[in-house]
């Protein structure tokens, strides 16, 4: 571990981007922005008006608020590099940068699997959804969301610290698990089980998340206003993880069986993860869900609370 403090890693997933600088700064720096934006107006939406705090809302912004930390994550350390004539991170950077990604990674998927949980009790049990879904309840949820996150990780990254390395050199534009592996001389076989473990962990969710969609499709099936609620919430759902899940497989088979070629197209897809979602998610929701939009709308014009809603 003292060893490896000294350590300066060479990101060359960047070394294309020498001849167009300034453009793909401009382009990181508009994508961030907007990131920042449509998830702080979101969220913004959701804390002021009283009428919005709801398990629903309250989750979909833990949803937003994790991927506007995992965007920063990525942007931040991006914008400093194509500003930079070399495109380094410090052992300590590459740790920082490897904690906050994985912690997004985790966090967005729980977020997922505890808002399918809610529809669910919403949807098919209506009658008892108050008191299930109790304050304290959403509480717990995200309490649970956070420090299951936070430990899964934070164990990840004490097996990345008992690591030595052969090469300081990383073909990525950002620091990843799967990267720091791959320039390791150490033996990996615990971090291979642990990430095993964490892969079984999270692919429980996604059966979760099935058997809830199973139930939701079957109550919509057999009621009309089921059916509408179904539409509204379950689309920008399925929308989300949809997106989420695909990103995080496109970057999990790059790192794993990416080849050489194309290499600066591969990096730009890779960080699909960090980009879109975090960009999509609050576009999604603040599209399909009917009182985000009126919020949202009454913030830009002079439209009365009143009239709005009578809509």
């Amino acid at each position: 571990m003292n060893e490896n403090v000294n350590i300066v890693f060479v990101l060359q997933g960047l070394n294309d981007s020498v001849t167009n600088r300034q453009i793909y700064f401009a382009f990181a720096l508009m994508s961030y922005l907007i990131t920042i934006l449509v998830n702080l107006t979101l969220i913004l939406t959701v804390c002021l008006d009283k009428a919005l705090h709801q398990p629903m809302y309250i989750f979909m912004c833990n949803l937003c608020f994790t991927g506007l930390c995992g965007a920063s994550s990525f942007y931040m350390k991006l914008l400093l590099d194509l500003l930079a004539g070399a495109h380094l991170i410090t052992y300590t950077g590459c740790l920082t940068q490897v904690f906050f990604t994985h912690v997004y990674i985790l966090c967005q998927m729980t977020s997922l699997t505890v808002m399918a949980y809610d529809r669910y009790l919403a949807i098919c049990q209506p009658l008892r959804y108050w008191a299930l879904m109790t304050g304290q309840k959403v509480a717990l949820l995200l309490l649970l969301t956070w420090c299951l996150s936070l430990l899964e990780t934070f164990v990840g990254i004490l097996l990345i610290v008992r690591l030595s390395f052969c090469s300081h050199r990383m073909a990525r534009i950002f620091c990843t698990n799967w990267e720091v592996f791959k320039l390791s001389c150490s033996d990996t076989t615990a971090n291979n089980f642990y990430g095993m473990v964490i892969i079984i962990l999270h692919t429980l969710q996604i059966i979760i998340i099935l058997v809830s969609y199973m139930h939701l499709i079957r109550s919509a099936a057999r009621s009309q206003t089921d059916r509408r609620k179904f539409v509204q919430t379950f689309s920008p759902h399925l929308a989300s993880l949809l997106v989420f899940s695909i990103s995080v497989l496109f970057d999990s088979l790059y790192s794993r069986y990416g080849g050489s070629s194309m290499a600066a197209l591969q990096n730009a897809l890779s960080a699909e993860f960090l980009v879109v979602p975090p960009i999509v998610n609050p576009i999604i929701y603040g599209m399909n869900l009917h009182h985000i939009r009126i919020r949202i709308r009454l913030w830009f014009t002079t439209e009365k609370p009143q009239r709005a809603f009578s809509k």
